[in-house]
């Protein structure tokens, strides 16, 4: 058994960083569809700005509104305005054929499969 990328959401634009949450990454409901992602989902969020990385779980924001906020303790480490890549993984007996990876522009809106 192995631990594979299963799903991505690549370059979004945290909208918020609250530090007052008891935790969590918040994503727009759309891109939880489009990449398959659960609520209470364990996921790594990568800051291209700054270099952290960390893990943490979704919770599941507003469909249509762009919401990528970072919650709680992360929020220290991820600031609104911070570009990032939030990943999901599996654990498998065999590769992932398809991924489910996708783009986002500047409002955390769809753009391609990738």
């Amino acid at each position: 058994m192995r631990w594979v990328m299963h799903a991505k959401i690549h370059k979004a634009t945290v909208t918020d960083a609250n530090l007052d949450y008891i935790g969590s990454i918040t994503i727009d409901e759309d891109l939880l569809d489009k990449t398959g992602f659960w609520p209470g989902e364990k996921v790594q969020v990568v800051d291209n700005t700054n270099g952290a990385r960390l893990e943490t779980y979704v919770i599941v924001g507003e469909r249509g509104s762009g919401v990528i906020c970072m919650n709680g303790a992360a929020a220290h480490k991820i600031k609104k305005g911070d570009e990032i890549i939030i990943i999901g993984y599996q654990l498998r007996d065999k590769p992932l054929a398809s991924p489910k990876a996708i783009l986002v522009d500047k409002e955390n809106k769809f753009v391609r499969y990738l």
